[in-house]
């Protein structure tokens, strides 16, 4: 183990495992632990190294976000990393808000290992962050100014999947179920113990840019809006609306569920390679 700074952001606690794969605790920039994981291609260098930002109460190590990786890592290299709440990493989740912190830091993190090209993919909750992190970590030094994003932390790719377009989205059963989990203090306890994610209890202060305003400020950087027509969580006007909002790829998957646990290993591999740009 080692303590290290590298860069505008900080890691601690990095250890090299077997293959290749490294281990951290990065900094945010306001503070926050979070747990990442660096995975080499298995096919050998690569140019491109894909960040993967998991669901609501996903984790680096849950079961749906190691297979993405596994896949993704075929094509490119892979940096996972838990969200702030979830699994190891410290803090308390915001459902969407803060979180672009965290995958800012799991950007620059990829962005020290020398790859040409950083990207990222995002389901769900996930699919939201990778959105707004786009539209707010950019090469043009205004919009950088504006809205606190950094240049180092940039994505050259952008892909949502299962992502909603709008906030405070009550039109389904799911989400009515998630929105008392967060909202209420019954509901944050059964987050805690049963679903293993820490929710903060306070409401937006300010709303955060939604997904659907977001898309707009995210070209020239390629977007893809990925969702599935048996999405239980969010219907099929939600990536329509994402898509129509700006330059963006859409791909309507038949017979798809929602986020990583219904995304099967042959559309994980033609995301890959489209985020890989091959």
């Amino acid at each position: 183990m080692s303590s290290l700074s590298e860069g505008p952001f900080h890691t601690s606690d990095v250890s090299l495992t077997a293959g290749g794969f490294r281990r951290a605790i990065l900094r945010t920039d306001d503070g926050v632990r979070i747990e990442a994981v660096y995975e080499p291609c298995t096919a050998g260098s690569a140019a491109t190294a894909i960040v993967i930002a998991h669901g609501f109460t996903g984790s680096v190590d849950r079961p749906a976000v190691r297979r993405a990786a596994q896949v993704f890592a075929q094509r490119a290299a892979v940096v996972t990393f838990s969200f702030r709440g979830h699994g190891g990493s410290g803090g308390r989740s915001t459902v969407g808000d803060r979180e672009v912190l965290d995958l800012a830091a799991a950007v620059e993190w990829a962005r020290s290992f020398g790859h040409a090209r950083v990207v990222t993919v995002g389901f769900s909750m996930g699919g939201s962050v990778v959105l707004r992190h786009a539209a707010t970590h950019t090469e043009t030094a205004e919009t950088d100014a504006m809205h606190g994003g950094r240049k180092e932390a940039r994505t050259d790719a952008v892909a949502a999947v299962s992502a909603p377009a709008r906030w405070y989205y009550r039109g389904t059963a799911p989400m009515r179920r998630l929105h008392w989990v967060v909202t209420r203090p019954l509901g944050r306890l059964v987050g805690r113990y049963g679903l293993g994610t820490r929710i903060h209890p306070d409401e937006w202060n300010p709303v955060p840019l939604s997904p659907v305003e977001s898309v707009p400020l995210i070209a020239p950087t390629p977007l893809l809006i990925v969702h599935g027509d048996r999405d239980p969580y969010f219907p099929l006007d939600h990536p329509r609306m994402l898509a129509a909002a700006g330059d963006a790829e859409l791909w309507l998957e038949p017979g798809m569920g929602h986020a990583e646990n219904a995304a099967d290993d042959e559309l994980l591999g033609r995301l890959a390679d489209w985020l890989a740009g091959e």
